[in-house]
């Protein structure tokens, strides 16, 4: 019997928000460029915890005194102007706890830190919103929305996601017009900007710098932040927040590493700021419109940002895009990688994501129908030595991958119905059906076509193509002469040239084949799409056509499983592949 909720309705400002996450793509990821990480860690940083007491880190309830101490004294200000907090996340939401409530009103230019616009409505206030999608801060549009009720003024600079800055004079400008209100100047990754404005904020009667060890420092999961600004404006976000928010070992971590790796930091920022340059460059000769950024991230628009998001994931790179958002749906934020072979890896996989040099097609599925020839002789070759096969369990079979070959799959399913049988013997059952005889005809006559010549001249005239096939060379080349097609292919790669995919082998040798680096596959397994991968080629997945009495469900799981082993993108036949080209 359900259990009914006995929960009251949630608060007003809470009610139809969902919690804070960065949509990714379902494929494996392992370069993560969405997320706005920082200096890599030195490798004995948690080596100096050894010298601690544990006591005073673990057992005693944090003291963050001698690191608001430090923060000060690296600001030249006194140390009750400082207050460290868990992320520079605490310290906004404590300032517009502070000074936000009904009645109350946020100027915030926009795209900006989405938290910020949070911490206003969970604290009852308005928002007026001022358009900001790069350029110059728009200070006259912020001071014309300003209004009676406003308390805060949000000033993201380096902004997030955009990169764009404030200047310092039209700082010093907003402070001077509105000495009423409050700044709250999020400098979250000021240290790669032009300008650092600390230390003009520290002279401002009315403006509170928020800070973070996350960014430059490569500590955001020690989560250490904090805010600078009036006595008066610290002692109030104290009282707006938890007394003990950031854990001993944060607190020491944090200041062994200000104190000790200062060289480290300014190295990792100027690389930061000459690759991000060449970044923006590179996204610009693609075609997008790459922003000038001064954070350590480059923001680019463009009406293809979806495909770009899904196909560096393809490449198993997460770049960060904005799925159905009013305003960021065309956009894309990507960090600047860490390191030379991340930075070329990066570099290759947006060419090859915007700038494919050639299209790869696996036959079986994709190029043509299999349904009623390879499939149904893998089902016909069991019955043969008496084992019921259903067109299900092939289709699982083939999901788990490792199963390019369908004379070893014919023989494997055999085996798990408790058949013993050899290799040759199947094989042979298997090719009398497909290839069929004089008096029989082969099961090899019921593929159909699934691309038509004309798409593929059309593909041909602005790339190379190739098919890259499982298929014994005899049954491929038959396909070809069979469909008309033999003209067409630049390259055809079959069973025998390289090893079976999921080995990338078969998809490198194309490409060298082929003299290209950069290119597209279209594939209907798993096998395909991780040796597309492997090989450094997006990989497209294919529907294969739906055997009799496929259910929405299975496609559904078909699409589900191809994303998840890694494909950009699962379309309902090849035909639909131009609507991604450029």
């Amino acid at each position: 019997m359900p259990v009914v909720s006995q929960l009251p309705a949630t608060a007003p400002a809470i009610a139809g928000m969902v919690a804070y996450h960065v949509p990714r793509h379902p494929a494996p990821l392992d370069l993560l460029l969405d997320g706005i990480g920082g200096l890599p860690a030195p490798p004995d940083l948690f080596e100096r915890l050894r010298g601690a007491d544990p006591d005073a880190l673990v057992r005693s309830y944090p003291d963050a005194r001698s690191l608001q101490a430090a923060l000060a004294a690296r600001h030249g200000v006194p140390a009750d102007r400082v207050l460290v907090t868990a992320g520079g996340d605490d310290a906004l939401d404590r300032a517009c706890r502070a000074y936000l409530a009904p009645g109350r009103s946020i100027v915030l230019p926009s795209p900006t830190f989405e938290m910020i616009g949070r911490y206003a409505s969970w604290a009852g206030a308005t928002i007026h919103d001022v358009p900001w999608p790069g350029g110059e801060w728009p200070i006259e549009a912020v001071l014309a929305a300003v209004t009676p009720d406003t308390t805060l003024v949000a000033v993201v600079s380096p902004n997030n996601p955009t990169g764009q800055v404030i200047e310092g004079d039209a700082l010093r400008r907003l402070s001077a017009a509105l000495p009423g209100v409050l700044l709250l100047v999020d400098l979250a990754y000021v240290e790669f900007a032009d300008e650092d404005l600390t230390a003009l904020v520290a002279e401002l009667p009315n403006a509170v710098a928020f800070r973070t060890l996350s960014k430059a420092w490569g500590l955001a999961g020690l989560r250490v932040g904090y805010a600078l600004g009036p006595a008066e404006a610290i002692s109030a976000l104290k009282v707006a927040g938890n007394p003990y928010s950031v854990s001993g070992p944060s607190l020491f971590l944090a200041e062994t590493r200000i104190t000790g790796d200062a060289d480290a930091s300014a190295a990792y920022i100027e690389q930061v700021r000459a690759d991000r340059d060449e970044l923006a460059v590179n996204l610009r000769n693609l075609g997008l419109d790459a922003q000038r950024s001064q954070a350590n991230f480059v923001f680019a628009r463009s009406p293809r940002a979806a495909w770009v998001r899904d196909g560096m994931a393809g490449l198993g790179i997460a770049v960060r895009g904005w799925p159905g958002h009013p305003t960021l749906a065309d956009a894309i934020r990507v960090n600047v990688p860490a390191s030379p072979p991340e930075r070329e890896r990066v570099r290759a996989a947006f060419r090859s994501v915007l700038a494919p040099e050639a299209i790869l097609f696996d036959a079986d599925g994709v190029l043509v129908d299999v349904s009623g020839s390879y499939r149904e002789a893998i089902r016909a070759t069991a019955l043969g030595f008496g084992v019921l096969v259903t067109s299900e369990e092939i289709a699982a079979a083939k999901a788990l991958g490792h199963a390019n070959n369908d004379w070893v799959l014919s023989q494997a399913r055999l085996l798990a119905h408790g058949v013993e049988a050899s290799l040759e013997a199947v094989t042979e059952a298997f090719e009398r059906l497909y290839q069929g005889n004089g008096a029989t005809p082969g099961l090899k006559l019921a593929e159909r076509a699934r691309v038509d010549r004309a798409l593929i001249e059309r593909l041909r005239g602005k790339y190379r193509i190739a098919m890259v096939t499982g298929r014994p060379r005899r049954d491929a080349e038959e396909l070809l002469e069979r469909e008309g097609w033999r003209d067409l292919f630049d390259v055809t790669i079959v069973m025998g040239d390289a090893a079976s995919k999921p080995d990338p082998a078969p998809v490198q040798l194309a490409l060298k084949r082929l003299g290209v680096q950069h290119a597209w596959m279209l594939g209907d397994t798993v096998d395909d799409v991780r040796a597309a991968r492997a090989a450094g080629v997006v990989p497209i997945g294919i529907y294969a056509p739906p055997a009799e009495g496929d259910s929405a469900e299975a496609l559904a799981n078909t699409t589900t499983l191809l994303l998840r082993a890694g494909a950009a993108r699962v379309l309902p036949s090849p035909t639909s592949l131009e609507s991604l080209l450029p």
